[in-house]
This record gives structure tokens, sequence and C-alpha cells, in this order.
């Protein structure tokens, strides 16, 4: 029988850029338009992801836009979970 370990997750560097509600501009030139949609009229403050599901899910203003490792997939982190879970690694990109 083998005993419990325990285990760390390895650090692993990402690339992701805040939405502030009115940069979607910066958010398209870092990433593209493909999987991220809006603002439109009626849902002008904030953005759709399109996620490793295929679902769709809104990044509001403050919300961190983070690449789900497959092209054009995306997903919101809310900015506590951002700065618990991520340090900045150098300068910026």
């Amino acid at each position: 029988m083998t005993a419990p370990q325990k285990f760390r997750k390895k650090p692993v560097e990402i690339t992701a850029i805040q939405f502030t509600g009115d940069n979607a501009h910066e958010v398209w030139d870092a990433f593209g338009t493909d999987g991220i949609y809006g603002p439109t009229e009626g849902n002008p403050d904030y953005l759709i992801l399109v996620t490793v599901h295929g679902d769709e899910a809104p990044a509001r203003p403050g919300d961190w836009v983070i690449p789900d490792g497959k092209p054009g997939t995306f997903y919101p982190c809310k900015p506590d979970i951002f700065a618990n879970t991520y340090e900045p690694v150098g300068d910026p990109a």
C-alpha cells in the first residue's frame, strides 16, 4: 500500500491583463479578438470570454483576463483571487 504524500503545485508563469472597463482594445491587442467579445451596447460594462468548455463567461471591470491554454479560450479571474494566486515576474510584457 502506498502512503499519502504532500505535494506542492509547480510554479506556472501566465500572461494576463486586467480589464478596467474601458481598455477592451488593449485586451484585444494582447490576445486577439478570437474568443473575446464586447463590450456591446447592451453590455457596455463587461467583455464576454469563450471558455475552454465552449461556454461564455463575463469579465467585469477589475477582473483579470487569462488565456486558458487552447487558442481562443480564456477565463476571468477576480482581483482578490488573482492577487492571492499570482505575483509579477520581471517587467510587464
